[in-house]
């Protein structure tokens, strides 16, 4: 999949959010390096950028630049302090940004979703990430990149996100004309319960409702990007989506999550769409929370 326009000053409402290596120009385009490797040691990505990154790339912490308060992982953060980290790595809002990761897709759309919750309009996902960039044969650099700081002024989006309340309060309404559809993006044997969370003191099992779609399975083998339109849209009916009703989308910790929101956005949805940030670091470990599993 890819967009026509990549890195448009004004981008369409419903244009894509996926750009391909060769459409990306340097010149005009500042590149993100999001990588967040799940199980490994903190630094991983930030050491894999100094060794190996797009030229002009900066690197975006997702631990770092989080709810720090929290003793959730990589909560979105507060406006000032998204603000006050983004403007030290040089963007404005104005810039237009493609966020990409080293595994291809896996913590990219994270920080894409985190760009556009903070109401940053021209930002899109390398498609197949930095494997498909270095295949298409496009430079990379091991060279520091000089950055010179800017003020950054977020316009935060909260229909964007939701929380473990809005979620509960929609599970347990019955009458609700409207209930949320819940897709967990975990893998197959830790939404059934029958896989151990990486998070120690969490429950098995999902969300009573929820309906499961690895992330992965949205993706090419073949190339790391995501599947055509028509495959996505086949998956997602195949576990029963609606896409004119309210989405919510989860995993473990908010990441892979967007994964599945960026692939929403690609099939036009927009409204009605909110990822939640806790995910099942918070809702396998509330007493109150009830717990599906066969």
């Amino acid at each position: 999949m890819s967009t026509t326009t990549p890195c448009a000053s004004s981008p369409p409402p419903h244009a894509s959010a996926l750009v391909q290596p060769e459409d990306v120009d340097l010149a005009t385009c500042i590149c993100v390096d999001a990588s967040w490797y799940l199980g490994q040691p903190e630094g991983t990505g930030r050491a894999r950028y100094a060794q190996e990154h797009i030229p002009g790339a900066r690197f975006f912490d997702l631990d770092a630049v989080s709810d720090r308060s929290s003793d959730l992982p990589h909560m979105l953060p507060f406006n000032e302090p998204f603000e006050q980290a983004v403007g030290a790595l040089g963007i404005t809002p104005a810039d237009c940004l493609v966020i990409y990761d080293q595994q291809g897709m896996f913590s990219a759309p994270r920080v894409w979703w985190t760009f556009k919750a903070f109401g940053h309009a021209d930002v899109v996902v390398l498609d197949g990430g930095l494997p498909a960039w270095k295949r298409a044969r496009r430079p990379t650099t091991a060279e520091p990149t000089p950055i010179k700081p800017t003020t950054y002024r977020a316009a935060f989006q909260p229909e964007m996100l939701t929380d473990f309340r809005s979620v509960y309060n929609k599970l347990v309404d019955f009458t609700s004309p409207r209930p949320d559809q819940i897709i967990d993006a975990r893998p197959a044997a830790r939404f059934q319960g029958k896989a151990p969370e990486p998070r120690p003191g969490l429950a098995s099992g999902h969300v009573p409702t929820a309906v499961n779609v690895p992330f992965g399975e949205l993706l090419d083998p073949a190339t790391g990007g995501f599947l055509p339109a028509d495959r996505l849209a086949a998956r997602l009916s195949a576990a029963g989506i609606d896409l004119t009703r309210p989405v919510v989308t989860m995993c473990g910790s908010g990441v892979t999550a967007a994964v599945i929101y960026l692939a929403l956005w690609e099939l036009g949805k927009r409204d009605e769409l909110a990822l939640y940030d806790g995910s099942w670091a918070e809702w396998g470990r509330r007493k109150e929370a009830p717990v599906a599993a066969p």
